[in-house]
Protein backbone atom coordinates (compact mmCIF):
# COMPACT_ATOMS: atom_id res chain seq x y z
CA UNK A 1 0.00 0.00 0.00
CA UNK A 2 1.69 3.53 -1.25
CA UNK A 3 0.81 5.19 2.14
CA UNK A 4 2.53 6.41 5.05
CA UNK A 5 -0.81 7.34 6.85
CA UNK A 6 -1.45 5.06 9.87
CA UNK A 7 -4.50 5.91 10.37
CA UNK A 8 -5.39 4.68 6.75
CA UNK A 9 -3.37 1.37 6.57
CA UNK A 10 -4.74 0.68 9.91
CA UNK A 11 -8.22 0.82 8.47
CA UNK A 12 -7.30 -1.15 5.09
CA UNK A 13 -5.88 -4.06 7.28
CA UNK A 14 -8.69 -4.03 9.15
CA UNK A 15 -10.96 -4.75 6.32
CA UNK A 16 -8.50 -7.02 4.81
CA UNK A 17 -8.85 -9.68 8.02
CA UNK A 18 -5.88 -11.26 9.20
CA UNK A 19 -4.91 -13.87 6.09
CA UNK A 20 -3.74 -10.42 4.16
CA UNK A 21 -0.24 -8.75 5.44
CA UNK A 22 -0.48 -5.47 4.45
CA UNK A 23 2.91 -3.36 3.86
CA UNK A 24 3.02 0.02 3.48
CA UNK A 25 5.62 2.83 2.38
CA UNK A 26 6.98 2.79 6.50
CA UNK A 27 7.82 -0.48 5.10
CA UNK A 28 10.29 0.74 2.77
CA UNK A 29 11.63 3.90 4.47
CA UNK A 30 14.45 4.44 1.52
CA UNK A 31 11.44 5.30 -1.40
CA UNK A 32 10.75 8.56 -1.27
CA UNK A 33 7.29 10.21 -0.92
CA UNK A 34 5.19 10.43 -4.26
CA UNK A 35 4.56 14.26 -4.79
CA UNK A 36 0.93 14.03 -4.60
CA UNK A 37 -0.21 17.40 -7.31
CA UNK A 38 -3.05 15.78 -9.11
CA UNK A 39 -5.81 18.15 -9.73
CA UNK A 40 -8.10 14.66 -8.90
CA UNK A 41 -8.71 11.97 -6.11
CA UNK A 42 -8.30 9.37 -9.16
CA UNK A 43 -5.02 11.49 -10.45
CA UNK A 44 -3.68 10.90 -6.82
CA UNK A 45 -4.20 7.44 -6.74
CA UNK A 46 -2.84 6.50 -9.73
CA UNK A 47 0.34 8.75 -9.41
CA UNK A 48 1.32 7.17 -6.41
CA UNK A 49 0.36 3.10 -7.25
CA UNK A 50 2.18 3.19 -10.74
CA UNK A 51 5.30 4.84 -9.15
CA UNK A 52 5.81 2.81 -6.29
CA UNK A 53 5.22 -0.20 -8.18
CA UNK A 54 7.71 0.74 -10.61
CA UNK A 55 10.13 1.27 -7.85
CA UNK A 56 8.84 -2.29 -5.67
CA UNK A 57 8.45 -3.91 -9.10
CA UNK A 58 5.50 -5.56 -6.85
CA UNK A 59 1.57 -4.90 -7.64
CA UNK A 60 0.91 -2.00 -5.31
CA UNK A 61 -2.35 -0.43 -3.94
CA UNK A 62 -2.49 3.49 -3.20
CA UNK A 63 -5.95 5.44 -2.19
CA UNK A 64 -6.74 9.32 -2.40
CA UNK A 65 -9.36 9.98 0.09
CA UNK A 66 -10.32 13.45 1.22
CA UNK A 67 -13.39 15.52 2.49
CA UNK A 68 -15.83 17.57 -0.12
CA UNK A 69 -17.71 20.26 1.56
CA UNK A 70 -20.41 22.26 -0.71
CA UNK A 71 -20.57 25.03 1.34
CA UNK A 72 -16.84 25.75 0.50
CA UNK A 73 -16.66 24.79 -3.04
CA UNK A 74 -15.39 21.18 -2.78
CA UNK A 75 -12.67 22.63 -0.43
CA UNK A 76 -10.90 20.74 0.81
CA UNK A 77 -11.15 18.00 -1.31
CA UNK A 78 -7.48 16.75 -2.71
CA UNK A 79 -5.99 19.08 -0.25
CA UNK A 80 -7.66 17.56 2.68
CA UNK A 81 -4.26 16.33 4.27
CA UNK A 82 -2.95 19.51 3.65
CA UNK A 83 -5.88 21.66 4.75
CA UNK A 84 -4.34 24.74 6.71
CA UNK A 85 -1.04 23.84 6.31
CA UNK A 86 0.44 20.37 5.65
CA UNK A 87 2.08 20.12 9.49
CA UNK A 88 -1.25 21.31 11.09
CA UNK A 89 -2.36 18.80 13.34
CA UNK A 90 -5.50 17.12 12.35
CA UNK A 91 -7.17 18.79 15.48
CA UNK A 92 -6.56 21.79 13.62
CA UNK A 93 -7.49 21.30 10.49
CA UNK A 94 -10.92 20.35 11.95
CA UNK A 95 -10.98 23.59 13.93
CA UNK A 96 -10.47 25.61 10.58
CA UNK A 97 -13.03 24.21 9.13
CA UNK A 98 -15.76 24.59 11.22
CA UNK A 99 -14.37 28.12 11.89
CA UNK A 100 -15.22 28.69 7.74
CA UNK A 101 -18.87 26.94 8.02
CA UNK A 102 -19.85 28.84 11.67
CA UNK A 103 -23.26 30.40 11.42
CA UNK A 104 -24.69 27.93 8.39
CA UNK A 105 -27.27 25.62 9.18
CA UNK A 106 -27.38 21.95 8.95
CA UNK A 107 -29.04 21.81 5.91
CA UNK A 108 -25.90 24.24 4.13
CA UNK A 109 -23.09 21.68 5.49
CA UNK A 110 -23.66 18.91 3.65
CA UNK A 111 -20.35 17.22 2.45
CA UNK A 112 -19.33 13.68 1.63
CA UNK A 113 -15.96 11.75 1.97
CA UNK A 114 -14.76 10.35 -1.55
CA UNK A 115 -11.75 7.62 -2.00
CA UNK A 116 -9.97 6.19 -5.24
CA UNK A 117 -8.16 3.46 -4.85
CA UNK A 118 -5.64 2.12 -7.60
CA UNK A 119 -4.21 -0.63 -8.45
CA UNK A 120 -0.94 -0.64 -10.33
CA UNK A 121 1.32 -3.04 -11.57
CA UNK A 122 4.72 -2.86 -12.43
CA UNK A 123 4.13 -3.27 -16.18
CA UNK A 124 1.93 -0.14 -15.92
CA UNK A 125 -1.39 -1.42 -15.46
CA UNK A 126 -3.20 0.13 -13.20
CA UNK A 127 -7.50 -0.49 -12.65
CA UNK A 128 -9.44 2.27 -10.48
CA UNK A 129 -12.41 1.91 -8.23
CA UNK A 130 -13.94 5.23 -6.02
CA UNK A 131 -16.49 4.86 -3.28
CA UNK A 132 -17.91 7.65 -0.97
CA UNK A 133 -19.98 8.39 1.32
CA UNK A 134 -22.71 11.52 1.75
CA UNK A 135 -23.26 13.33 5.07
CA UNK A 136 -22.79 16.69 7.12
CA UNK A 137 -20.64 18.66 8.99
CA UNK A 138 -21.57 18.64 12.22
CA UNK A 139 -20.94 21.78 14.25
CA UNK A 140 -19.01 19.82 17.05
CA UNK A 141 -16.61 17.23 17.25
CA UNK A 142 -17.88 14.02 18.80
CA UNK A 143 -16.18 10.54 19.25
CA UNK A 144 -12.84 9.23 19.15
CA UNK A 145 -12.58 6.62 16.71
CA UNK A 146 -11.16 6.97 13.12
CA UNK A 147 -8.99 9.87 12.09
CA UNK A 148 -8.59 13.17 10.54
CA UNK A 149 -12.22 14.63 9.88
CA UNK A 150 -13.91 11.89 11.65
CA UNK A 151 -15.10 13.85 14.93
CA UNK A 152 -17.27 16.02 12.46
CA UNK A 153 -18.41 14.20 9.29
CA UNK A 154 -22.35 13.41 10.79
CA UNK A 155 -23.87 10.85 9.25
CA UNK A 156 -28.05 11.13 9.70
CA UNK A 157 -28.88 7.24 8.70
CA UNK A 158 -26.29 6.67 11.99
CA UNK A 159 -27.18 9.70 14.09
CA UNK A 160 -23.35 10.38 14.56
CA UNK A 161 -20.10 11.07 13.50
CA UNK A 162 -18.15 8.45 11.61
CA UNK A 163 -15.47 9.08 14.88
CA UNK A 164 -18.74 7.58 16.88
CA UNK A 165 -18.89 4.73 15.09
CA UNK A 166 -17.19 1.47 15.89
CA UNK A 167 -14.60 0.66 13.69
CA UNK A 168 -16.33 -2.40 11.73
CA UNK A 169 -19.81 -0.61 11.72
CA UNK A 170 -17.40 2.64 10.06
CA UNK A 171 -15.91 0.31 7.44
CA UNK A 172 -19.14 -1.16 6.21
CA UNK A 173 -20.63 2.09 4.67
CA UNK A 174 -17.21 4.24 4.22
CA UNK A 175 -15.99 5.74 1.19
CA UNK A 176 -12.35 3.99 2.23
CA UNK A 177 -14.53 0.55 2.63
CA UNK A 178 -16.42 0.78 -1.19
CA UNK A 179 -13.68 1.19 -2.85
CA UNK A 180 -11.65 -1.69 -1.18
CA UNK A 181 -14.75 -4.53 -1.23
CA UNK A 182 -14.98 -3.15 -5.34
CA UNK A 183 -11.28 -3.57 -5.43
CA UNK A 184 -10.69 -6.95 -3.47
CA UNK A 185 -11.58 -9.59 -6.48
CA UNK A 186 -8.37 -8.06 -8.13
CA UNK A 187 -6.34 -8.30 -4.95
CA UNK A 188 -7.28 -11.89 -4.35
CA UNK A 189 -6.34 -12.33 -7.96
CA UNK A 190 -3.17 -10.85 -7.34
CA UNK A 191 -2.52 -13.60 -4.10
Amino acid sequence: MATRNTGKATEIQNMLGAGIQLMTLADYPHIPDVVEDGATFEANAVKKAVEIAKVLKVPVLADDSGLEVDALGGRPGVHSARYGGADLPHADKVCLLLKELEGLSDERRSARFVCVMALAWPDGRVVTRRGSIEGRIASTPSGSNGFGYDPVFYVPEKNCTTAELPPTEKDAISHRGQALRAMLPLIQEIL
